[in-house]
């Protein structure tokens, strides 16, 4: 039943007009973890535990500011920093040292700082079901027909994220399914990304005197979708 669930978002992003699909995938995964972090969950008492202990990385921090709920932002905020003071406080006066001359030990509290600097509420919500979709990608692979059609046909996928398949495909894909996959996956890649390169070539010929009075052809967009192609982002967001 999950297999089903997950299969329907997976096709629909390889559906999308896009640079990347899998791209496609985690923005909107992106968007429902936003979306499910301000809204009335942040006041249940198991979600908002998680939220004070793990806090936010930078990205998701902006884009929970973006949202536009400041009350929610301000609570969830309060207590997070509420729990990350008490924290510090007790793993700082817990710090011991042996003799006169010797330093206090702080290991427990860097660590506890490393630790908080590296978590995100939302990034570990995201993660949990990427996987689930990037394993889908290798399931319907192997089982549907149509789908391997449409990804053979698609406009290829980020450097990232073609990274991410051919090492997912190690282990989730055996023999000629294996190769199979590989080999349309580099393909796919590597003609998307020169059709790109050519719009950006045209692109910088653009602002050439002599071409001035030529058509802008597929290029008025080709920054936006080279960043795409090389960052994984989307500056039209």
């Amino acid at each position: 039943m999950d297999d089903k669930l997950y299969t329907i978002p997976v096709k629909e992003a390889l559906e999308a007009d896009c640079e990347c699909c899998v791209c496609k995938m985690y923005e909107q995964i992106e968007k429902s973890a936003i979306e499910f972090t301000m809204g009335p969950s942040y006041m249940e008492d198991n979600i908002r535990f998680q939220t004070d202990e793990k806090g936010f990385c930078s990205i998701h921090s902006k884009k929970l500011y973006d949202y536009n709920n400041r009350l929610g932002l301000g609570i969830i905020m309060n207590t997070h920093l509420q729990r990350t003071v008490k924290d510090i406080e007790k793993l700082s006066e817990g710090a011991t040292g042996k003799g006169f001359f010797k330093k206090k030990n702080y290991s427990e509290l860097i660590s506890y700082i490393n630790n908080l600097n590296d978590s995100c509420f939302v990034c570990e919500r995201i993660n949990s079901t990427f996987e689930r979709y990037i394993a889908t990608i290798f399931h319907l692979w192997k089982s549907d027909k149509d789908f391997v059609s449409k990804y053979s046909n698609s406009k290829g996928f980020c450097t990232k994220h073609f990274g991410l398949l051919l090492n997912g495909a190690a282990s989730n894909l055996m023999g000629s399914s294996y190769e199979d996959f590989v080999d349309t996956t580099i393909g796919l890649y590597l003609s998307n990304m020169k059709r790109v390169n050519g719009d950006v070539d045209w692109f910088v010929d653009k602002f050439d005197y002599r071409f001035k009075d030529e058509p802008w052809k597929n290029s008025k967009d080709a920054l936006q979708r080279c960043i795409i192609k090389t960052n994984s982002i989307n500056v039209e967001q």
